[in-house]
């Protein structure tokens, strides 16, 4: 049964700056993460419900406009989560219906959490560790159009693999 994942990517160059910093403070699953924007956590599904959901993302994709996200700063999970992020300052509420949508219909996912657009840089790593990440981020300053959202499916081998792009058109 395939797992799969939505989200938006961070553009590069910020995206492979943002994924290496992950690397090397020792995250090392983080080498098959790209980094991003989550909209649909990780949901195991039947082969069968991938089209169907290609479906829905198509749908979601064409009634949805492309927006501004401007990433700045860190923001933590913790106590909670031993999460470091970069944080959502523009594009928070673009990304909470987007995300809503797409975990609408067919998919009605209970994420069990209320959700928060942010872009993960540490993750289960020690204290120091997540300290240093939110001390060093800190003055991270980024801003992009986000113009389409990605399918990603993931590979026992090679981590998560974007599968499909699903480009943002609606009016």
């Amino acid at each position: 049964m395939p797992t799969v994942g939505v989200s938006l990517a961070v553009p590069e160059p910020w995206g492979r700056e943002l994924q290496e910093y992950r690397v090397s403070l020792g995250d090392a699953a983080a080498v098959h993460i790209p980094t991003h924007i989550t909209l649909l956590p990780p949901l195991e599904v039947d082969e069968a419900d991938v089209r169907l959901l290609e479906e829905h993302l198509a749908g979601v994709a064409a009634r949805t406009p492309a927006f501004s996200v401007h990433l700045r700063g860190t923001g933590s999970f913790r106590p909670v989560s031993p999460v470091v992020f970069v944080g959502v300052v523009e594009g928070i509420s673009a990304c909470e219906q987007l995300a809503a949508d797409v975990v609408s219909g067919p998919l009605e996912v209970d994420r069990g959490f209320p959700y928060h657009p942010h872009v993960t840089v540490a993750h289960h790593l020690g204290d120091d560790l997540l300290d240093r990440a939110f001390a060093e981020l800190g003055d991270f300053d980024v801003a992009f159009a986000a113009e389409e959202m990605w399918m990603y499916r993931h590979d026992p081998d090679s981590g998560w693999q974007p599968t499909r792009a699903f480009a943002l058109t609606g009016a």
